[in-house]
């Protein structure tokens, strides 16, 4: 629970941040505020009248609502609430439903193979959102390429044999944790960029604040298989482990 609710602090200060940045830049947003911010001020000095005092808290409460309103930040922030006290309301009271918040989900991805097939026009659709198991059906090694807007993602390359030629894997992440399990043996690259986050391969543990790093395995130049792991994220930690 502390790391979600983390989670939705800085989602929320993050929108407070856009919501003041586009009260600034509105003009008639901005003369709404004030005015409906004078009529509260004067209401609460107003201690002799209280029907007078009544009316101009309730026109100064009125635009100031309807002020903010009319920022697009501030409904993300309303949705974005709902969305995630809802969820960890489901996570509370013991429901099925779902099991932990959206952006705290899982991802277990075990890469199986089969016989070659043709690879040619092959659409396939990418879930933002949500858990998504690969390996439920068995298909040849291929490179991975991943759009993830917020979850844990763990990409298991134990049930595969790699070919034995440079290989990729390319993830483009907003938020949430990365953990790639490459078994050993296979030459590693790892070329990654993080806005905020930790890098951690083969026992080094690097901290990065909008930086791009890049990492070789010592038997990367000599492996006949080797795996080149590109991934850029917004927060959130990148694990390459060797088992």
């Amino acid at each position: 629970m502390n790391k979600s609710w983390r989670f939705f602090i800085v989602i929320e200060c993050l929108f407070a941040l856009l919501a003041i940045w586009q009260i600034i830049n509105n003009y008639l947003v901005i003369v709404m505020l004030g005015i409906g911010l004078f009529l509260m001020v004067l209401s609460q000095n107003n201690v002799s009248e209280t029907k007078p005092k009544n009316i101009k808290r309730m026109i100064g409460l009125t635009l100031i609502f309807f002020s903010l309103l009319n920022i697009p930040a501030v409904w993300f922030m309303l949705i974005f609430a709902i969305i995630f006290i809802g969820l960890t309301g489901l996570e509370l009271s013991g429901l099925p439903l779902s099991n932990s918040p959206f952006h705290l989900r899982k991802k277990m991805m075990i890469v199986e193979t089969m016989e070659p097939r043709n690879k040619n026009g092959r659409l396939e659709k990418q879930q933002l959102f949500g858990n998504k198991r690969l390996g439920s059906q068995i298909y040849e090694w291929d490179d991975i390429n991943l759009t993830i807007a917020s979850g844990d993602t763990i990409i298991d390359l134990g049930n595969t044999i790699l070919p034995k030629k440079d290989n990729v894997i390319l993830i483009r992440k907003g938020f949430g944790r990365t953990r790639i399990l490459v078994p050993l043996g296979v030459g590693i690259h790892v070329d990654c960029s993080v806005f905020a986050g930790t890098v951690v391969f083969d026992e080094s543990r690097i901290a990065m604040r909008n930086e791009h790093l890049m990492l070789y395995s010592p038997e990367y130049d000599t492996s006949s298989r080797r795996i080149k792991i590109i991934a850029n994220t917004l927060i959130g930690d990148v694990e390459v482990i060797q088992v």
